[in-house]
């Protein structure tokens, strides 16, 4: 039975995003910060807030992104809808000591995609950046772009991740920060010091992307 359930999730969200989506008109800003890697056949690591998945999921797709997704039941329909997407799924944590979904991401590196990490997932606390994110960096040697989504109009809902849906019509930017390397040889404490720097970025691209969304005469 929750085969089905899962298999009409993953039907019934793509079909709600896509509608949702065909009326919303997006820009992305400063898109050369990942395109110069792809142009190198270099992969990268995208991380960007759990609350703003779907709108990225949606102008990503078909890229044959692997997104780092939890084991917990929830994400189950979070990845049958990415599948329809044209997304991999590695499932697991990027905790460091060979876990299962930072094997998947690696694999995923050796091939030649890119990955997507939400640092603040799967519980939260919302828009807190922890190190696993980095320690997917530091070991499958890729470059982090954060990345960030701002609407002029959403909805809101009260859930740890401050999940964000945006409203038919809405104006979207979407804004890539510049690559942030992970030396492989880091402390521990630096690490950590290195992913608040990361989440700091992360909410500073946020609050630009809203900005330009709500005001695009602040793009001139």
């Amino acid at each position: 039975m929750s085969e089905w359930k899962f298999k009409l999730a993953g039907v019934l969200g793509q079909g709600l995003v896509g509608s949702l989506f065909t009326t919303t008109r997006a820009k992305p800003i400063d898109a050369h910060n990942y395109l110069r890697f792809r142009e190198k056949r270099q992969p990268v690591l995208f991380v960007l807030w759990h609350g703003q998945l779907l709108p990225l999921v949606h102008y990503h797709q078909q890229e044959k992104i692997t997104v780092l997704v939890s084991e917990h039941a929830d994400g189950e329909y979070i990845t049958r809808v990415l599948h329809r997407y044209g997304f991999d799924t590695a499932r697991g944590s990027s905790t460091r000591g060979g876990s299962k979904g930072l094997k998947g991401l690696v694999r995923a590196v050796r091939e030649g995609r890119d990955i997507g990490i939400t640092p603040d997932g799967p519980r939260g606390p919302a828009r807190v950046c922890k190190p696993g994110a980095l320690v997917a960096a530091q070991i499958t040697g890729v470059p982090i772009i954060p990345m960030a989504v701002g609407s002029d109009s959403a909805w809101s809902f009260q859930s740890w991740a401050r999940f964000s849906v945006p409203k038919p019509l809405t104006r979207l930017r979407i804004i890539y920060g510049e690559p942030v390397h992970v030396p492989r040889d880091i402390p521990e404490g630096e690490l950590e010091a290195m992913a608040a720097r990361i989440g700091d970025t992360l909410n500073q691209l946020t609050a630009r992307a809203e900005k330009l969304a709500s005001n695009p005469k602040s793009e001139e």
